[in-house]
């Protein structure tokens, strides 16, 4: 009998092979393929080929693994299309290194036993009406947006909601936009269940992983904690999927596959008609306008835990206090500081960005140090006392030889995290001081560091964005925005709303415990309306202004915008290769096509590129005919082209 089979490759149909033994769509098997052998899957409709002769190769072997769910299939192939990628690569994400884990001994799933607690946390009444919400329609496919000031314990309700679910037998995914989270959310559940969840991010070692893609599987792993890629396991019996930090941008993937997995988790739900919920303190514009529109239902947390007050916010103008030469930190700020850690206070300076300084020239042939490899500024790290591009990884010493004469003699523009960590360690020379950022946060003393830090056996933390994703430090009550001007830059439509949501984010870090916090900001911008608009804690408010901009403009999620990136060795052929496919692409689509123009970094890991926006109705007819059009098109040799379906990013 003929069967098709897909495999785990750039293939956007499957092959068709021949078996002796019965199989059924969603099986996992062996076949060969090419000089080798491997893994694929029985998908749910045959190639289309018009060639009448082909060989047809022998399927090797049915694998003793539980079959890939056709409700899976139809997702994978549904985000195929959406994404405009090929189907073999969107099966490949729901495998592991392209293989299917047979099954392995009971033994190795015990460390997952579910064994849930019985206790009973006293639910605030407004977290009793949000969880009575939330449970409202938990046998089929809804979206409800759980939306709560930060320490208003929305962790605690979709737990609760979570439990039901799995004392029925259901298995649970709780989506996090950050690995870094991943050490303090898992204790977090295990007080709360009794029961280890399984953790999935790519810092997970390949046995483990194993282990972890074949209990669920299996049905015998119940909870899983992960990040974006956690979405594609091969879930048995999934019956309930969280997005904590819906609005988070990390959701997005911008490399290699590119996707949006809040967006697409809740694709997979509908697809598996399970109920899915949505976890923010301030939502997406998108999520915001479903809300409106009533596609999605919603329950508000206005009450801290404890009634803990929100923080206050002062602004110090910097137009009225002189800094001191090469100082970022007025004195009335550091009076402020000396104030809150004298109350034993932890004190946060929060600057978003990595390093010593994002600009080193040179103060005698005025050359400025920029990545061989990209159009940008490389940063100085002082710590590793080396220059690095954040975006390729390629270091550089700066022992430089001067064009003028002798040795270089450096000039460093601009203040990083590394940079305020040495003013503030010289304000304050006894104090226990740590920088927190995806430096020194990704290594393995990293949880060792977070209880120093929750114990306030650290005082100060000089921290970037990271800082802000959902950790809660008990005794931190006085945040320090070195710069906020910095933060509303760039090529970028979301900025506005980005801002809002990290500053949000980053006060309700304070304040937690119910002792008084306050947000400082220091700024030269006379602008103050924009900081009082951006801490409001009514966001609502800033978001009707941003949808009514929005749908003026016609941006998203008003329209769908389609970012066509080309990328090759020689600018001028890329070029040539951009203006043709855009006139290609013209008189054929039913949709704007603007540019090409540059990237704003025209030049990243060597290779050149321009960009293409398209701009058309919220339709999957746009990727359709995307789709066909670019199959028909013949690029010249060394462009390439990626395509970014609801880009977040411009660069």
């Amino acid at each position: 009998m003929r069967y098709p089979i897909l495999l785990p490759n750039i293939f956007d149909h499957p092959f068709t092979y021949e078996s002796d033994f019965e199989l059924k769509i969603g099986d996992y098997v062996k076949v060969p393929f090419g000089k080798s052998n491997a893994t694929g899957v029985v998908w749910d409709e045959f190639e289309k080929n018009n060639k009448k002769n082909f060989k047809i190769k022998k399927i090797l072997a049915k694998l003793e693994v539980s079959p890939l769910k056709k409700d899976t299939i139809k997702f994978l192939n549904w985000f195929s299309k959406y994404n405009l990628i090929p189907k073999g690569m969107a099966l490949k994400l729901s495998l592991l290194s392209s293989q299917a884990i047979e099954n392995l001994s009971e033994e190795k799933y015990k460390d997952f036993e579910v064994n849930v607690k019985n206790h009973s946390f006293e639910l605030s009444k407004e977290q009793k009406k949000s969880l009575k919400l939330m449970n409202k329609f938990n046998n089929k496919f809804r979206v409800h947006v759980l939306q709560g000031t930060t320490g208003s314990g929305k962790t605690i309700v979709y737990f609760e909601a979570l439990k039901v679910l799995i004392n029925k037998g259901f298995q649970g995914l709780i989506l996090l936009p950050e690995i870094g989270l991943t050490g303090q959310f898992e204790q977090k559940f295990f007080e709360f269940f009794g029961f280890k969840p399984a953790v999935w991010h790519s810092g997970i070692s390949k046995k483990k992983k194993e282990i972890i893609w074949s209990g669920v599987n299996e049905g015998k792993i119940n909870v899983i904690i992960g990040a974006r890629s956690s979405l594609f396991l091969p879930f048995k019996k999934l019956g309930m999927i969280i997005v904590d930090e819906e609005h988070d941008q990390s959701y997005k993937q911008d490399e290699g596959i590119i996707y949006n997995a809040r967006d697409m988790a809740i694709v997979r739900a509908s697809f598996e008609n399970i109920p899915i919920n949505l976890i923010t303190a301030v939502p997406s514009i998108e999520t915001y306008e479903n809300i409106k529109k009533g596609k999605y239902s919603i329950s508000k947390l206005n009450q801290r835990y404890q009634d803990a007050a929100l923080p206050n916010y002062e602004i110090i103008n910097l137009n009225n206090t002189k800094l001191e030469k090469q100082t970022w930190l007025s004195k009335e700020i550091i009076k402020k500081a000396k104030y809150h850690l004298d109350k034993k206070d932890q004190v946060l300076f929060f600057l978003n960005r990595r390093g010593f300084s994002p600009h080193v020239l040179c103060n005698k042939c005025f050359t400025a140090f920029t990545c061989p490899n990209c159009s940008i500024n490389l940063v100085f790290h002082k710590k590793k006392d080396t220059l690095l591009c954040h975006y390729c990884g390629f270091k550089s010493s700066l022992n430089r030889d001067c064009t003028k004469e002798g040795t270089c003699d450096f000039i460093f523009s601009g203040p990083g995290v590394e940079r305020i960590s040495e003013e503030v360690k010289k304000n304050f020379p006894d104090k226990k001081i740590e920088i927190f950022s995806s430096d020194t946060m990704n290594k393995k003393d990293s949880s060792e560091k977070i209880n120093k830090i929750i114990n306030n056996e650290i005082e100060i933390l000089v921290g970037t964005q990271l800082i802000s994703k959902g950790f809660h430090f008990p005794d931190l009550n006085c945040i320090i925005v070195v710069d906020i001007d910095l933060s509303t830059q760039g090529h970028d439509l979301r900025a506005a709303e980005k801002s809002l949501q990290l500053y949000h984010q980053l006060s309700g870090r304070a304040g937690r415990t119910g002792k008084p916090a306050t947000v400082y900001f220091q700024t030269y911008s006379k602008n103050t309306k924009m900081i009082n608009e951006i801490t409001n804690s009514n966001p609502d408010l800033f978001l009707d202004r941003e949808l009514n901009i929005r749908k003026k403009n016609k941006l998203p999620p008003f329209e769908r915008f389609i970012s066509l990136i080309l990328t090759g060795d020689n600018e001028q052929k890329l070029e040539k290769d951009a203006f043709y496919f855009k006139t290609f692409l013209e008189d054929k689509i039913s949709a704007k096509v603007l540019g090409p123009v540059n990237a704003p970094i025209f030049r990243l890991k060597r290779k050149f590129r321009v960009r293409l926006l398209i701009r058309g109705s919220k339709s999957l007819k746009l990727q359709d005919s995307l789709s066909e059009l670019i199959a028909k098109y013949k690029f010249s040799s060394g462009i390439k082209l990626t395509v970014d379906v609801d880009p977040i990013n411009f660069n």
